[in-house]
């Protein structure tokens, strides 16, 4: 092997009804990339465990569901490989590993973790805590060189590439001598010119990147918020996403000529980077044709929007939900083929760290 091949990875946790932040700051940004480079797009049922174990009926069909919500939204199982965590083995393997090479304070500064576990972090799980080491496992399962993320995650993203370079580090002569490495693209003094993990770059684009709270313009749009108000779910008809947009918080000034107007204006920034990422627009192409106008004015127009852009996706996700073989299907191809890609990876990480295999 010369080089890298380019290689996306990146996931979804099927902990309850996706909404329109994970469409517009994940989902809908996967489908270009199908067209571009090799794509793995996986529902991670295995973090979905870190903060307690849900009803295992509830885990199943919100796994289903998830993966309903992807191939709605335009992932091609042909194109794409479609695929549940927990089917392969590798990623909890590898994750273990990385929890040996990981350190306590790359860890100790994770700020979901903090937000997450709240002042109850002494009873929280180790594996919420350690759960960044997972998901730098399931990138580096497929030696993936992208991951399109939202801001919140690049955190993580960092800890991936510090995991990869100290793996690449403390095992220089190990990957040497085995042959198993690829030239260096980012050689330098510290670095050894023969690595085995690329430094995965992040893929952050769009007016859009975060999606806040319709209720709250500081707060990310989130599952757990317990206003379903805050939301709009892929599941909700044309009827709810209406009824939200309009109870959508919002402050009494009209909206802005310019994108500069915006700050400190969380509310109005928030639905107008919606209607920006529905439309394909920017924020200011957007504010170009609704600046100086009430949101009496714009809810409408986003709302009419949102339900001719989620409308169809939502009728397409009902229709695959209520054939679950074909959704099984999806995922149990996907398994097979993403498999086959992280078993020679991990085969090689286990000859680099000197585990003795007899088979």
């Amino acid at each position: 092997m010369t080089a890298f091949h380019n290689r996306v990875f990146s996931g979804v946790q099927p902990t309850g009804n996706l909404h329109l932040g994970n469409y517009l700051g994940a989902v809908s940004r996967w489908v270009p990339l199908q067209d571009q480079m090799e794509t793995i797009f996986c529902v991670v049922d295995l973090h979905a465990i870190t903060a307690g174990f849900p009803d295992p009926a509830t885990l199943r069909h919100a796994t289903r569901e998830v993966t309903a919500a992807y191939l709605a939204a335009g992932i091609d199982a042909s194109k794409s490989i479609i695929f549940n965590q927990s089917q392969v083995r590798e990623h909890a393997e590898l994750a273990w590993i990385f929890n040996c090479v990981a350190r306590m304070g790359w860890l100790n500064r994770m700020t979901q973790f903090k937000e997450k576990a709240g002042k109850n972090k002494e009873n929280a799980s180790v594996g919420l805590f350690a759960y960044p080491n997972l998901m730098a496992a399931d990138i580096l399962a497929y030696r993936a060189t992208h991951v399109p993320v939202g801001d919140d995650q690049k955190q993580h993203l960092e800890l991936t590439r510090d995991i990869a370079a100290k793996f690449n580090n403390d095992f220089a002569a190990s990957i040497k001598e085995l042959g198993l490495g690829v030239p260096n693209p980012t050689p330098s003094p510290e670095t050894p010119e023969q690595v085995y993990f690329p430094l995965t770059e992040p893929m952050i684009a769009g007016p859009a990147t975060r999606i806040m709270s319709l209720r709250d313009g500081t707060k990310k749009m989130s599952k757990s918020d317990p206003s379903d108000l805050s939301r709009i779910n892929l599941t909700d008809d044309a009827d709810a996403i209406s009824k939200k947009i309009k109870k959508a918080k919002t402050d009494p000034d009209a909206l802005p000529s310019e994108t500069d107007g915006l700050k400190d204006r969380p509310e109005a920034d928030n639905l107008v980077g919606i209607y920006a990422a529905l439309a394909g627009m920017t924020k200011q192409d957007v504010l170009g044709e609704y600046g100086g106008q009430q949101f009496s004015a714009f809810k409408p127009a986003l709302s009419d929007l949102a339900v001719a852009k989620l409308s169809p996706m939502t009728d397409e996700m009902r229709r695959l939900m209520g054939d679950q073989a074909e959704i099984d299907k999806v995922l149990k191809d996907g398994a097979e083929r993403a498999s086959a890609i992280a078993e020679p990876i991990l085969k090689d990480v286990r000859r680099i760290v000197g585990f003795l295999e007899l088979r």
